[in-house]
């Protein structure tokens, strides 16, 4: 899992060049703001290539013009796309339409969302081959499709609906539909960021498969360089709306030169050790704010007051197609070696208390029971990992801790005391002690309200009666790294990152005594994970506060819990201190989470 592949030979008869991208460049309709200029790289048949970089770099608007697709409001203003010799950009829309799938295709990040929920799933492959069920090539082609993606061509799975299939499900139909055309490029447009690490690591071999056996040259955007690392043959990184490094999988991520990708690699968590993790000082520039200089500039370390005044040029560093957009790289061969992150040492906990005891915890929907009999204990000024595949019940427990769960029975103590399942059955003071953090920043907030009225809600609740203090949501922000001049702020102003940050600082306004983290981390970038890892575990220290962290990437769990509790349908398998389960894991459940687990090479 941990080696790039190596899969560059072309069948027989084709191009050695399946794409070549030269001076790409989108703009804002009506003005001169490019969103992404002087995108260029070639692929050959079965190449893989990363395209990575934070929310807001560029990297899916790149590779949306790939497809000659431009979002509403941008438009596709120069350069040129050539598909197996063919230039996609000056045809004329309709062509564009008929070609895709033909030439290139598409596989969307939420497999939920792109599929028709009214259309049966062999009806929208059909569609995808554009033929009809009559056509005895396209149901041997169908059938042969699924079979690559290890799904069964039984007339009861294609008359299934979307939502009758599991998200790694929908996630492989997706795919089988990108490449029954037998297209010569296909986008993965971060197809794996909602799924849980073994089913990742499923698709990850399906897609190495499918392009080794067709040929296909794939551009696979994400912002998970671990992913990338497993995957991709190549990797080009972008920074508002730039390629600032590119090269072989091997030589840019194991000797990166440009400060933005060192800085990136330094925010990935490890899952076999506990490193010093650190995210990206301050946040990207808007595209309309660039002044010409390095694109970088005011974020880098390493920044020279030459940066600031000239945009570098992408410029090959070695023979073998290592390229970085770096003045202080390319003025100099005393370059500094990459350092791989310290090893952070565990903080030493005395045997803590229990706060929270669950006992015999049976919970599900209706007939359908998820967690059957559980048993766990939450020690008091500990953080809590509990981990599994989706599906395995770790929300579902999350959520009767919390009191958003009420079909359950068994026991939850807080202090020896009953702890009821439903918030309305809990006292004001249960309430305030037991505080949820969401999932999705960008639905967990209020639209209609500011960050001010977010938090003082939490305050005037539990803790100060009537309007809470401008100065006490200020002291707030401070503590969760926010500027307080975001008071005014609607969350549809802020990123995801301070979205998340605005979450938190609400479910700490309560002063809880245990924080519900409900995958907190998995919809954000790399860089921002970091810093909000770094923000509970500092949170964590100062307050003493208990942390139940709900995940399914172990790499995260080595870097922020004490404990871990690894769940399978809804039964604990294994529990422990964090280190000593993933050190030694004794349950082949706990040893397939760890061993599908993306990581970089120094693991």
């Amino acid at each position: 899992m941990n080696v790039a592949p190596n899969h560059l030979s072309a069948p027989a008869g084709e191009t050695q060049v399946a794409l070549q991208v030269e001076g790409l460049r989108v703009d804002v309709v009506g003005s001169k703001i490019n969103i992404v200029a002087e995108v260029n790289f070639s692929l050959r048949p079965g190449e893989i290539m990363g395209l990575v970089g934070e929310s807001g770099s560029g990297k899916t608007t790149a590779a949306l013009a790939l497809l000659g697709y431009a979002k509403i409001g941008t438009a596709i203003t120069a350069g040129s796309v050539r598909i197996r010799g063919v230039d996609l950009l000056p045809l004329p829309w309709q062509e564009i339409r008929r070609q895709r799938g033909r030439l290139i295709s598409y596989v969307p990040q939420d497999p939920g969302a792109s599929l028709n929920p009214a259309m049966r799933i062999g009806a929208q492959m059909l569609e995808a081959l554009n033929k009809d069920g009559k056509d005895p090539e396209a149901t041997g082609r169908m059938a042969q499709a699924l079979a690559d993606v290890a799904l069964p061509a039984t007339l009861e799975f294609l008359r299934r609906f979307p939502h009758q299939l599991s998200g790694g499900q929908q996630q492989r139909v997706g795919l089988a539909m990108a490449f029954i055309g037998r297209p010569a490029v296909v986008v993965l447009d971060e197809p794996t960021t909602g799924l849980d690490v073994t089913t990742q690591a499923h698709v990850l071999a399906t897609v190495r498969d499918l392009c080794a056996r067709y040929g296909t040259a794939a551009v696979y955007v994400s912002h998970d360089l671990a992913v990338v690392n497993d995957l991709a043959d190549s990797v080009a990184v972008m920074y508002l709306g730039r390629i600032v490094e590119s090269g072989p999988t091997h030589l840019t991520l194991r000797s990166p030169e440009h400060p933005y990708t060192r800085l990136l690699i330094s925010a990935i968590p490890d899952p076999l050790v506990r490193r010093k993790l650190r995210g990206i000082a301050g946040h990207a520039p808007s595209v309309a704010s660039r002044d010409g200089g390095c694109v970088f500039a005011s974020r880098c370390p390493d920044v020279l007051d030459s940066c600031r005044r000239s945009e570098p040029p992408l410029l090959r560093l070695h023979s073998d197609g290592h390229k970085v957009a770096c003045l202080r790289r390319q003025t100099t061969d005393d370059t500094v070696p990459f350092r791989v992150p310290d090893i952070e040492a565990a903080a030493e906990r005395a045997e803590k208390p229990v706060l929270l005891g669950v006992s015999g915890l049976d919970a599900g929907y209706g007939t359908v029971r998820i967690l059957k009999g559980l048993d766990l204990e939450i020690r008091q000024g500990l953080c809590t990992a509990i981990v599994g595949e989706s599906g395995s019940g770790k929300t579902t427990l999350a959520k009767c801790l919390g009191g958003l769960h009420t079909d359950a029975k068994g026991s939850l103590q807080l202090h020896g005391e009953t702890l009821p399942f439903g918030t309305r059955r809990r006292s004001t003071e249960q309430r305030r002690a037991v505080q949820y953090i969401f999932q999705n920043p960008y639905s967990s907030l209020n639209p209609r309200r500011t960050v001010h009225e977010l938090i003082a809600q939490s305050i005037a609740a539990f803790t100060e009666k009537g309007r809470a203090p401008r100065q006490s949501v200020a002291d707030l922000l401070s503590m969760v790294a926010l500027n307080p001049r975001l008071h005014d702020r609607y969350p549809q102003q802020l990123s995801g990152g301070e979205r998340q940050r605005v979450a938190i600082a609400r479910a700490i306004a309560a002063d809880p005594e245990i924080l519900i983290c409900d995958e907190i981390t998995s919809a954000l970038d790399v860089s921002v994970q970091a810093s909000i890892v770094q923000l509970l575990k500092t949170l964590h220290r100062q307050s003493g506060t208990t942390i139940v962290f709900i995940t399914h990437n172990l790499a995260v769990v080595r870097a922020i819990a004490d404990r871990v509790a690894v769940v399978k349908s809804g039964v604990l398998v294994e529990e422990g201190p964090s280190d000593a389960v993933l050190d030694a894991p004794q349950d082949a459940y706990t040893q397939n989470l760890l061993q599908s687990t993306p990581r970089l090479w120094w693991s």
